[in-house]
């Protein structure tokens, strides 16, 4: 895979928009692998007790789908030189439905070094679950 060509863009430019599905077999899989068994994400019961509408997804599984996000557009995982998000809002993942996160983009300045700063969007159920996501990506010339 080659990375996006520094040529190619322009201040503004558009990154497609990606959807991702989180299911809670999904979100069983990422508290494994993480070692996060927060019940919050795993157990409809305790999340409402606490609060919550519903299970959660893990805030860094969801920076993980945009990090993915980010890494497909650019064309190569070595392409992500700074990644940051700060988490506004959480992904609900309801039982009978997976939950979707749309993720969008956009170029915000072009950089010494061939490396563009992106803005990231991620939205679920209309709600933007992600704030200041922001990436440095370094091109291809």
């Amino acid at each position: 895979m080659s990375r996006i060509s520094y040529s190619s863009l322009t201040v503004g430019s558009a990154l497609p928009e990606r959807s991702f599905q989180i299911t809670r077999a999904d979100l069983k899989t990422y508290a494994d692998a993480s070692g996060d068994q927060n019940p919050i994400h795993q157990d409809e019961a305790f999340a409402i007790s606490v609060g919550l509408p519903n299970l959660i997804a893990h805030g860094m599984y969801t920076m993980a789908l945009a990090g993915k996000y980010i890494t497909d557009w650019a064309g190569e995982l070595t392409a992500l030189a700074e990644f940051g998000v700060r988490f506004t809002k959480p992904v609900i993942v309801p039982a009978d439905v997976p939950a979707t996160v749309i993720f969008t983009g956009s170029v915000t300045e072009l950089l010494p070094g061939n490396r563009a700063k992106v803005e990231i969007l991620a939205m679920s159920d209309g709600v933007k679950v992600l704030g200041q996501a922001r990436a440095v990506v370094v091109c291809d010339e």
